[in-house]
């Protein structure tokens, strides 16, 4: 029987066979961190821009907003500019205009400047976050490769996340905020050389054409979505122009999908999000983006107000919730996924991420991190690994190699509107909870103001758990039953699994 050769893979010179893939993986990882790192830097060095730009209160949370409106309203259309251009020349020139911006933001001399240069980075980002991911999974073919590769993508997008705050506190405290931006523009530099070096071109959908009416159908709805969610955040639900900015982008994402099934190229082809399990993916990433950020954001708050921890011993906290999610990632997708199927992996990791969350919500201003923190981070961060990285390889897996980029990039946004609307909606739970606390007992008290905010934590704890009951209710009875088999259905690139059951 002749020797059977396997193809090269799109993203590497010597395909999958060469060692060249894994430093390749080193790259797109390193740029899928540095992106989530941007977010997070950027909100610790706000203060010490607002006091030497000398910008407003009301102006400061366009710095912040400025970025998310043009990465998350962007993506599809990024996903599929990766698509029609080449994901490798669409990856480096999002990973050159990242390092440019950066630079721009980090000798801005005024608050136009940096905002114009931070909606620079969301526009840079919107193009290498999808490219890099579609890049991974078509380098990455061979199952026990591809699981690894994503575990390895799932740990750099979690250490980007609980890094950035210590990070760009000691940036800050010590070289100055401008500092946090030429951070960023030394990662994105160095990852643009390597990438270069690295990547090979991939394959173009040459006879697709650009979807222009579904591309600012999308692009405006996804904007008004996070704008409106943006506003909601810092002012009250009650407010019109929250609820006509989440009105239109309800309508324009509804119109967005009724032209879908019309147009001759789509933006985004309705059989990616329609296959059961790419779909089932998609919305268990929605209700786990929830999660990370509202993790982050609120145990944060619990460690350094309630518990009194600095910047720094907030970051080493985290480690052991990064060490669970990076030891699970892999045990999930090399191990449990092909054993089990995706039913009872992804029902595990939710469970195990409500069960953290329940901890979490349980802890007081005397609690101890060894006995009580730690367990319930530990807990989430072994539910959070299991569920991210397999739902990724899931919502990649089986798509053509034209749609590879819109693909991944509707991972992205679903990841990216998760956390958008989970942390507007988890601050409104949080802000409830403290006010009724507070109207309850006396005001005035220090220790009652304590105790008022973590009422708030606890609310939002609760909360986040819940969206995992929900994730074991709605997503995971979608997935289809453990596959005996998968052959690739020709004309759209989609899987049919051979031998599933509903």
């Amino acid at each position: 029987m002749p020797p059977q050769h396997t193809p090269p893979a799109p993203g590497t010179r010597r395909g999958t066979a060469s060692r060249r893939r894994w430093w390749v993986l080193g790259v797109l990882s390193t740029a899928q961190l540095m992106v989530v790192l941007d977010g997070t830097i950027m909100n610790i060095a706000l203060p010490s821009a607002q006091s030497d730009l000398g910008f407003s209160d009301g102006q400061r949370q366009w710095v912040v907003t400025s970025y998310a409106l043009a990465f998350g309203s962007l993506l599809l259309l990024g996903g599929r500019i990766a698509d029609l251009f080449g994901r490798r020349a669409t990856f480096l020139t999002g990973l050159a205009g990242f390092a440019g911006t950066s630079a721009l933001a980090g000798v801005a001399g005024g608050f136009e400047v940096l905002v114009a240069a931070r909606a620079g980075q969301g526009l840079s980002s919107a193009l290498l976050a999808p490219a890099a991911l579609s890049l991974v999974g078509l380098t990455f073919t061979d199952p026990r490769e591809r699981a690894t590769a994503f575990g390895v993508w799932g740990a750099a997008a979690g250490a980007g996340g609980a890094i950035g705050m210590p990070l760009g506190g000691a940036l800050t405290e010590y070289l100055g905020w401008r500092w946090a931006m030429y951070m960023n523009t030394l990662v994105a530099a160095l990852a643009c050389v390597a990438g270069a070096l690295l990547l090979a071109p991939a394959p173009r959908a040459r006879a697709s054409r650009l979807d222009v009416p579904g591309t600012v159908l999308v692009g405006s709805g996804l904007f008004c979505l996070v704008h409106g969610f943006a506003r909601a955040e810092a002012h009250a639900w009650t407010s019109a122009a929250t609820w006509a900015f989440l009105a239109a982008a309800g309508a324009q994402l509804v119109a967005f999908v009724w032209w879908q099934t019309r147009a001759r190229h789509p933006l985004l082809p309705l059989h990616i999000v329609l296959d059961r399990d790419r779909g089932a993916s998609l919305i268990a990433l929605l209700q786990t983006s929830s999660a990370v950020f509202g993790i982050f954001l609120f145990c944060t708050y619990y460690l350094q107000q309630s518990l009194g921890y600095g910047p720094a011993a907030t970051g080493l906290a985290y480690l052991p919730m990064v060490a669970a999610l990076i030891g699970t990632s892999p045990l999930a997708t090399n191990v449990l996924l092909p054993r089990f199927g995706p039913r009872p992996v992804i029902a595990a990791g939710a469970a195990l991420a409500a069960c953290g969350l329940v901890l979490l919500a349980a802890l007081g201003l005397d609690s101890a991190y060894p006995t009580a923190v730690l367990p319930a981070l530990v807990l989430a961060g072994a539910g959070l690994g299991t569920i991210i990285t397999a739902t990724t390889s899931l919502a990649t897996l089986g798509v053509g190699a034209a749609d590879a980029g819109v693909a991944s990039a509707a991972v992205n946004a679903m990841q990216y509107v998760g956390g958008s609307v989970g942390v507007a909606l988890l601050t409104t739970v949080s802000t409830a909870a403290t006010d009724s606390y507070l109207a309850v007992h006396d005001p005035s008290g220090a220790l009652t103001r304590e105790h008022a905010a973590l009422s708030g934590y606890h609310s939002a704890f609760l909360s986040l758990a819940g969206a995992f009951a929900v994730c074991l209710l709605v997503s995971v009875p979608l997935y289809r039953r453990r596959q005996a088999g998968r052959r690739a259905r020709p004309d759209s690139g989609s899987v049919v699994k051979c031998g599933d059951r509903p």
